[in-house]
């Protein structure tokens, strides 16, 4: 029997993340964590290193090829992460 101050365990870990400031950080990581299923193993593997700071996407890929392919849909990229994330998480990407 569900008391009316009750919370799903979704809603608590979301309030838990807000009231701790961890809600940016969080969304980030999952990012991170997710670059493989959301961008294809083929970039994936490609990708050597990937971090976020102030809002912008660092990206260091091994092939020039892929570099020029993400400069080229470089916008549709940070549209997907973000609406990954719920979020506006990410507002530009640099490819290094």
């Amino acid at each position: 029997m569900r008391k009316p101050n009750d919370l799903t365990m979704k809603d608590a870990v979301s309030k838990m993340l807000d009231v701790y400031r961890l809600r940016r950080k969080f969304d980030e990581t999952s990012i991170l964590a997710l670059w493989p299923e959301i961008m294809g193993t083929a970039i994936a593997n490609r990708t050597t290193q990937i971090y976020i700071r102030d809002k912008k996407l660092f990206i260091r890929i091994e092939s020039s090829v892929i570099k020029n392919e993400l400069v080229m849909v470089r916008q549709g990229i940070i549209q997907k992460l973000n609406e990954h994330a719920g979020s506006e998480v990410i507002t530009e990407m640099v490819l290094l």
